[in-house]
C-alpha cells in the first residue's frame, strides 16, 4: 500500500472517530429542584407539586382538629393505592412517596408504614426474637386511623400545531373505623405542548 493511500485511510479513520464522538449524548447536570418539562408528560415536578398542594389542602379541612379533640392525639395516617388511569406510564410509587413525605413533614399527623413495609418489619422482628436478647416485642404496632387513596386520569387532544395534555388527580381520605370519607381533593394540570418544541 502506498504512503498516500495509508495517509488517506488514517485521516478517514480520525474523521470517523471524531464524527462518532461528536454524535454522542451531551449530559448536563442540573439542580434537582429545577423545573424541567421536555415532553409535557407527567414528571417529577408534577408529582412533587401535586402531592404538596393536595396534602396542604387536606389540612384546610377540619378532620385533623376534629380527631384530636375527640381522641386527644394526632391521627395516624397511611397511604393506600393510587391508580394510574392515564394514557401514559406514570410511576405511582414515586407519587405515593411524595404524598408520604408531605404528610410526615407537615408534623400534623403520625404516619404508619405501608403494608409491604410492615411485612418486612415483621420478618425482621421475628428474626430478632430468635437471635437477639433485645428483640422488639410483637403486638405493639400502630394501627392507622385514616387511609389516603386515589387515582390519576388524563385526557389528550392534538392538532397539527400543538398537543394538549390534561391530568386530573383525585384523592380521598377515609376513616378506617367507619369507612366515612372525611376529605376529597382534586388537582388539575393542563399543558399545551407546541410541536415547535420538537424541531432541531
Amino acid at each position: 500500500m502506498s504512503f498516500k493511500k495509508t495517509a488517506v485511510y488514517f485521516l478517514m479513520g480520525i474523521f470517523a472517530v471524531g464524527l462518532f464522538a461528536c454524535s454522542g449524548p451531551q449530559v448536563t447536570r442540573v439542580d434537582d429542584n429545577e423545573e424541567i418539562d421536555l415532553s409535557g408528560d407527567w414528571n417529577d415536578t408534577d408529582s412533587n407539586q401535586v402531592a404538596q398542594e393536595m396534602i396542604t389542602d387536606s389540612f384546610a379541612s377540619k378532620w385533623v382538629e376534629d380527631y384530636k379533640m375527640a381522641n386527644g392525639r394526632k391521627p395516624k395516617v397511611i397511604v393506600g393505592s393510587v391508580l394510574n388511569k392515564a394514557e401514559e406510564h406514570i410511576s405511582t410509587e414515586t407519587f405515593i412517596k411524595d404524598l408520604e413525605r408531605s404528610f410526615i413533614n407537615s408534623g400534623k399527623v403520625t404516619f404508619v408504614a405501608s403494608k409491604s413495609q410492615r411485612n418486612e418489619i415483621r420478618e425482621e422482628r421475628e428474626d430478632q426474637s430468635l437471635n437477639s436478647k433485645n428483640a422488639k416485642k410483637k403486638g405493639n404496632e400502630s394501627a392507622a386511623d385514616f387511609m389516603l387513596k386515589g387515582q390519576i386520569n388524563s385526557i389528550f387532544d392534538a392538532n397539527k400545531k400543538a398537543r394538549l395534555k390534561y391530568y386530573q388527580i383525585e384523592l380521598e381520605l377515609i376513616d378506617l373505623e367507619n369507612n366515612e370519607t372525611v376529605w376529597i381533593g382534586q388537582k388539575k394540570i393542563k399543558k399545551v405542548v407546541s410541536k415547535k418544541k420538537y424541531k432541531v
